[in-house]
C-alpha cells in the first residue's frame, strides 16, 4: 500500500467512525496458545499463522525459539512502527527510514517467586522498556518528525496496554479426561 492508499483509509475509517461511533468498538482476533511439552508453545491465529515459543537454556527450555517476554517487546516495536507510518502517512510525509528498537530489563527473581532485599518477590514483568524509534524524511524538519513520532505513540494500542492498567478477565476452565 503506498502513502496515499493509507491515509485514504484511515480518512474513509474516520468518515464512517464520526456517523456511527459504536463501530469502533470490536472483538480483537483472539490469541491461542497451546502448550507443545516442556517450555515449548505454539500460538495461533485464526489465518493460520503460528508462532512459538520456548524459554531460555538457564531457565529450562531449549533457547531455539523467542521467548514470550521478547514477543512483547517485538509487539511493542511492530505497533510502533506501524503506528508512525499511519501518522506519516495521514500528514503526507513520505518517510525514507523507520525502525524502532524495544529493550527491557527484567529481574528472574520475579518470574521464579522469590524474595527481593526487602522480603517481597519484584514483579515477573519488565521492570523498565525502552523504545527507539528512528526514522528519516527528506525535507521535514527534524523538529516536525519527532512530534508526529511522539503523538503517534499515544495513540499506538501496544503502548497503550502497557501504560495503562488493563483489567485481565480471567476465567479457567478445567477439561476432563
Amino acid at each position: 500500500m503506498t502513502n496515499q492508499d493509507i491515509a485514504t483509509a484511515l480518512r474513509r475509517l474516520e468518515t464512517v467512525l464520526a456517523r456511527r461511533p459504536e463501530m469502533g468498538m470490536h472483538p480483537d482476533v483472539p490469541a491461542l496458545a497451546r502448550w507443545q511439552g516442556g517450555t515449548r508453545v505454539e500460538v495461533c491465529h485464526e489465518s493460520g499463522a503460528r508462532l512459538h515459543t520456548d524459554l531460555p537454556v538457564e531457565l529450562g527450555g531449549s533457547g531455539e525459539q523467542v521467548t514470550p517476554g521478547w514477543l512483547l517487546r517485538a509487539g511493542l516495536a511492530a505497533c510502533a512502527v506501524t503506528r508512525l507510518a499511519m501518522s506519516a502517512a495521514g500528514a503526507g510525509i513520505e518517510l525514507a527510514a523507520l525502525e524502532v528498537e524495544v529493550a527491557s530489563q527484567s529481574d528472574l527473581r520475579g518470574l521464579l517467586g522469590l524474595a527481593d532485599g526487602a522480603g517481597k518477590p519484584p514483579s515477573a514483568g519488565p521492570q523498565q522498556l525502552t523504545l527507539v524509534l528512528r526514522l528519516s524524511a527528506p525535507g521535514v524538519p527534524a523538529e516536525r518528525l519527532r512530534a508526529l513520532a511522539e503523538d503517534s505513540q499515544r495513540l499506538s494500542p501496544v503502548s497503550c496496554a502497557l501504560q495503562e492498567p488493563v483489567p485481565i478477565d480471567l476465567r479457567i476452565e478445567v477439561l476432563g479426561g
